[in-house]
């Protein structure tokens, strides 16, 4: 089952990347140079904001020329397209890992659901990467929209299955997975953003308080 592309575009783990360690551009090798790029991209994100990231800025951090920069990504819309879409294949691999490790199916989209708000709280500057400007780089990085999509998609098996168990009323499985994701996206917006205070577990205890009227609402 798919989702249309519109929709895909605004689902959505990219765990925390490791500290970069500067060197001169002459000992990095190829594929060094471009995860160094993406985690300098990240902790730059984390301090001082998306609006703060340019690939000059980020060069002249890992003392790299601006002809290797262009080696790997034409301009800043592409460096984060990247960041965003190795955010969207993380996440999905949580929303995975929460279901094969809860046995109960009743109990799968709950754990999935603190996964989701889990990422956010553990990541928020990949989080924010993965939703803003993200309309406008879908039409440009088809592989940034398959990725996007395979996250959605976890969601919406997820549903199907339950409805097939008769534990969840029946429907369009994509539309009630956008009523979920509404829902615990909504909370991890409020997490990360330090809307429910500077706890980071308010998140998590939020979702947890809210986990059952979100179910009641599918029933």
């Amino acid at each position: 089952m798919h989702v249309d592309t519109v929709n895909t575009c605004f689902y959505t783990v990219l765990m925390s990347p490791r500290p970069v360690r500067r060197k001169p551009a002459a000992t990095y090798h190829h594929g060094d140079l471009r995860r160094a790029l993406l985690a300098e991209t990240a902790r730059t994100i984390r301090k001082e904001g998306i609006d703060a990231v340019t690939l000059r800025a980020v060069g002249k951090r890992l003392g790299v020329s601006r002809t290797a920069l262009y080696r790997h990504f034409a301009d800043k819309d592409a460096l984060l397209a990247v960041v965003a879409r190795e955010g969207f294949v993380a996440l999905k691999a949580a929303l995975d890992r929460a279901r094969a490790t809860t046995p109960s199916l009743r109990d799968q989209l709950t754990a999935m659901g603190a996964a989701y708000v889990g990422f956010a709280i553990d990541n928020p500057a990949h989080y924010q990467v993965m939703f803003g400007r993200f309309l406008e780089r879908c039409r440009d990085e088809p592989e940034l929209l398959a990725d996007a999509a395979a996250a959605f998609q976890a969601l919406v098996d997820m549903i199907v299955d339950l409805q097939q168990a008769k534990q969840v009323r029946r429907g369009d499985p994509a539309e009630l997975s956008r009523f979920v994701w509404a829902s615990v996206h909504g909370i991890a917006m409020l997490a990360i953003n330090g809307q429910l205070g500077p706890d980071s577990a308010a998140g998590l205890a939020l979702y947890d308080r809210s986990a059952p009227l979100v179910r009641a609402g599918l029933q």
